[in-house]
């Protein structure tokens, strides 16, 4: 007997168990031989991690696929995983030795430190996994991987190795994001940009020698507004430490102010006097002749835009900053650097990289303070000798670490780079002509502007714990790049004709390499693995906006280029998941949703369902408590649905047709199935997972248990035992279906209920996630589904008149029908006691006219009267809803007054604005009702 009421805390656990250790989750289980193969591979989460809403999505809507695939009887592969995480987990073990008190990284040296991350991993890592498991994720858990196991580090060192040797790997000196917290290279995902509180500063740089010139501006419409002699330029920067290593002042071409001054030099008002830096002024299209004075200072070790400027005008890059972020302290004294960097300014001495890289230009007195104190020192002096011409307080946008939540600096620095820009074109080909497909198909376009400007991928980190970088360098600095220790030992015998000690690079490679070989390193590559050749292209990758380019663009760059097609056929990017207001989650607005607290409160089912019934192609999800309590209701109403159908000894027959039922009720309700079954089928394929969880969530909710269930009941207290054991085995059969199409969204009470059920009738073949899609074409009656469509199109239409009339709900009222056909007459006949059951109908009469005081409504050619005179009092109904439709006038006013106010609309926040706009939509709706209850009562 199924119990009264389902508990997801008692069933859960058991049933995942259940299917693990049959190996229900095992690659190509339940499947035939030859049959299709369908793989997908799991955005590797961070060892460190932690499950959040927005992996909750990801892997529900995975899980969707993955168990709709089984189901279909595929060779369906889902494999885990699992991603090393260096910055993270690195910070997470120091953190933990500095909290025990412990030595310090540092203080234990490397090969210790790693062996504390290992031993972590082993006791503390992947509890992300387990979390999946409570959300029922199906993956292949025998075949799960982790980015420094054994076979994927093989795998991390071929492929640098033969990128290398192929010219597509290099250790170049380029700016990039640095960490001065973790003192390492970071990647832009890894950046956090943030307006904060800021100032520009505006600064005099007095031109060399004394020298003045006429600076002329005008305004837009040409008239001058400044004409006066004189003897500097003015620069405005965000970070004035940095001055101390400008390259050179650019100015626009056609900016006529500078035009006089435009190649001599000028200098930066900062150090001592005697030893100031003299750069030149150049032109260069990046300077905006609208913003702040139009002159740029370049600053191309400590700026990305300036980087580019000093790169086509070979401009010196001076960088000034050590991997702390402190000023540098090294090197010769100040006057003998500045004298050098003079004569570079003048054009006396040809520089280079290398040259100006080791040159510290931060003057004797700045030397070793923190980045910010040196601010405020330069900041001063520039002041105290009158050279400051303005400070404005304004908002910048500053980048953060997401980790270390220190400013980041743009760095100068010595790192391995991908050439990105050749493994891109293969990779753009393949989405450009089809072979991988982005759905909703807009994410192309950012996948595009991405590789179609890619610049060369910064690979190496300064930490610890990941993939050290295979390179070893001699003692003049030839670099041997091998898969080992040993073979680069014997390369450097060969090249120097003696055996010779090589120093290994301390580098490791940034997360995202090992990353972008997960679709063929976690199959077995470089083997040649059964898997790969099943396996490989992997079918759907399910993933977030935020990674095309760090993640997916690169697994297609490195999945062309090493296995020579595309790692995956289609690409379904899923939105954001927002709070029910709108707004982005985050810890500090309070208003983040743990998937877990929902699991625990409402049931893994209920809290997958309303991720996918929310997750509509290209819209942000808006998730709400009630939704979730609302589909935890649906779980009940299905339980309880089998539960009535238990009791009223609805049974599975052997050999039942549906095909073969007689009743229109039971043709009705098969026909109905098929259909429910091929929109769900259809929406899943076209990954419209909304549209497919609202299908059956409509059909079972209205269809099944409100429709079907109702009308049933006669039968099964009726005396018809023909007709009872076929709408019996009808509802048997049809709840079967309904298991299964709903299973991949809510595997948990669907597969209880299918072993519940199965303890009578046939025995069942095995669990209900290994049985078979339904496959129901051509089960449609068209006769019986018009005939029970006028049924439900009639009591749902007296349903809605007696609210709307505000009908007492216990009073029984009488029916008229006007111009009715034969069909309607017949209909009437056979359908009068469920008319009169469900509608509360108390007599049914075929008439030539409609009853005075009736309200009235038209359903196929016949006009329905309801006569009300009796039971409510009609004018006072009218005098209320015309109060109602006044009220609603007015509200509709206000808020189409507001939202055509251009000033509410440009200040209001999105969510504000999109509240205003479901209002009024809601009360147009609300006023249309009203307006069609009036008119009925006229």
């Amino acid at each position: 007997m199924i119990e009264k009421t389902y508990e997801p805390a008692s069933v859960e656990g058991r049933i995942y168990e259940a299917w693990d250790q049959a190996g229900a989750f095992a690659a190509g289980a339940g499947s035939k031989p030859g049959a299709e193969s369908y793989s997908i591979v799991i955005p590797p989460p961070n060892v460190t991690g932690s499950l959040h809403i927005g992996h909750a999505l990801n892997n529900t809507i995975q899980d969707v696929l993955a168990r709709f695939a089984r189901m279909q009887g595929k060779n369906v592969l889902w494999q885990p995983g699992m991603d090393h995480a260096g910055i993270a987990t690195q910070m997470v073990v120091e953190r933990r030795l500095m909290e025990a008190q412990q030595p310090s990284r540092r203080d234990m040296g490397r090969k210790a430190f790693v062996e504390k991350v290992w031993e972590w991993k082993a006791e503390s890592g992947g509890t992300i996994l387990n979390q999946l498991k409570r959300l029922g994720a199906s993956c292949d858990w025998s075949r799960e991987r982790f980015t420094m196991d054994e076979g994927l580090s093989k795998a991390v060192l071929k492929v640098f190795v033969q990128l290398h040797r192929e010219g597509l790997i290099y250790r170049d000196k380029r700016l990039v994001n640095w960490d001065p917290q973790f003192e390492t290279a970071i990647s832009d995902l890894e950046v956090e940009n943030l307006e904060v509180e800021g100032h520009m500063w505006h600064f005099k740089y007095p031109l060399a020698g004394g020298e003045t010139y006429r600076y002329v501006e005008k305004d837009a419409d040409g008239n001058i507004i400044v004409d006066e002699e004189r003897d500097y330029i003015s620069i405005a920067t965000t970070r004035p430490e940095t001055m101390l290593g400008d390259g050179a002042v650019a100015v626009h071409p056609d900016d006529e102010r500078y035009a006089p001054i435009v190649g001599k030099l000028c200098e930066i008002p900062v150090g001592p006097k005697e030893h100031r830096r003299l750069i030149p002024i150049i032109t260069d299209e990046y300077p905006d002749p609208e913003f702040g004075s139009g002159a740029v200072k370049i600053t191309g070790a400590h700026d990305f835009n300036d980087y580019e400027v000093a790169r086509r005008g070979n401009i010196p890059m001076y960088s000034l900053m050590d991997a702390k972020g402190s000023m540098r302290a090294d090197g010769a004294p100040y006057a003998e650097q500045a004298a050098i960097a003079r004569q570079i300014a003048e054009g006396k001495i040809e520089f280079d990289t290398k040259m100006v890289s080791e040159m510290n230009l931060v003057p004797d007195e700045y030397r070793g303070l923190d980045r910010f104190v040196a601010r405020k020192r330069v900041i001063a002096d520039i002041d105290a000798e009158g050279l400051m011409v303005q400070v404005e307080d304004k908002k910048i946008m500053q980048p953060f670490g997401d980790r270390s939540k220190v400013v980041i600096e743009p760095f100068l620095t010595d790192q391995w780079f991908v050439n990105a820009e050749v493994l891109a074109q293969p990779a753009l080909a393949s989405v450009r002509e089809g072979r991988t497909r982005f759905v909703p198909r807009n994410w192309e376009n950012t996948y595009f502007a991405w590789l179609d400007n890619i610049q060369p991928w910064c690979i190496s980190r300064q930490l610890w714990w990941g993939h050290q970088i295979p390179a070893w360098y001699g003692p003049d600095g030839h670099i041997f790049v091998e898969e080992s220790e040993e073979a680069a030992l014997a390369a450097a015998k060969a090249h120097y004709g003696a055996e010779t000690a090589l120093e290994r690079d301390p580098d490791v490679l940034d997360t995202w390499f090992s990353s972008a070989l997960w679709p063929f390193s976690t199959m077995g590559w470089p083997d040649e693995t059964p898997e790969l050749k099943t396996y490989y292209p992997t079918t759907d990758l399910v993933t977030g906006f935020d990674i095309i380019f760090f993640w997916v663009a690169r697994m297609m760059m490195f999945g062309m280029h090493f296995m020579g097609e595309e790692p995956f056929a289609n690409v379904y990017v899923h939105a954001l998941v927002r709070d029910e207001k709108g707004q982005k989650m985050s810890k500090s607005k309070g208003n983040v949703i743990d998937p877990l607290g929902l699991v625990e409160e409402y049931g893994a089912d209920a809290t997958r369902f309303t991720l996918a019934a929310m997750a509509a192609q290209g819209r942000d999800l808006k998730l709400s408590m009630s939704r979730v309590e609302g589909y935890r209701n649906f779980v009940t109403k299905l339980w309880n649905a089998a539960r009535f159908l238990e009791m009223n000894q609805c049974v599975r027959v052997e050999g039942f047709d549906p095909y073969a039922v007689t009743s229109s009720l039971n043709k009705w309700i098969a026909g109905s199935t098929a259909q429910a079954v091929a929109d769900v089928t259809r929406a899943i394929q076209d990954y419209k997972f909304n549209e497919a969880a609202n299908a059956a969530y409509d059909f079972v909710w209205g269809t099944f248990c409100d429709w079907f269930v109702e009308l049933a009941k006669p039968v099964f207290m009726g005396e018809d035992e023909a007709a009872k054991a076929e709408t019996r085995a009808t509802a048997a059969w049809a709840l079967d279906q309904i298991l299964k199409v709903l299973h991949p969204f809510m595997p948990f009470v669907t597969e209880e209920l299918w072993a519940e059920t199965g303890k009578a009738g046939p025995a069942r073949d095995g669990f209900l996630m290994l049985s078979d899609w339904p496959d129901l074409k051509g089960l449609e009656f068209a006769e019986a589904d018009a005939e029970m469509g006028w049924l439900l199109e009639v009591i749902s239409a007296i349903r809605s008149v007696r609210t709307e009339m505000n009908v007492p709900a216990g009073a029984k009222v009488p029916l008229a029908v006007v111009g009715g056909d034969k069909t309607t007459e017949n209909r009437i006949e056979t359908h009068r006691a469920a008319i009169g059951r469900l509608a509360r109908v108390e007599t049914i009469a075929l008439d030539d006219a409609v009853p005075e005081g009736s309200a009235q409504f038209v359903v196929g050619e016949a006009t329905w009267a309801l006569p009300l005179a009796g039971v409510i009092d009609i004018e006072a109904e009218k005098l209320r809803l015309g109060k109602d439709l006044k009220k609603l006038d007015g509200e509709i006013t206000g808020l189409e007054k507001k939202l055509g106010n251009e000033q509410f609309l440009a200040k209001a926040p999105d969510e504000v604005v999109a509240e205003q706009r479901e209002r009024l939509e809601e009360a147009r709706a609300r006023r249309d009702k009203i307006q069609s209850a009036l008119e009925r009562l006229r």
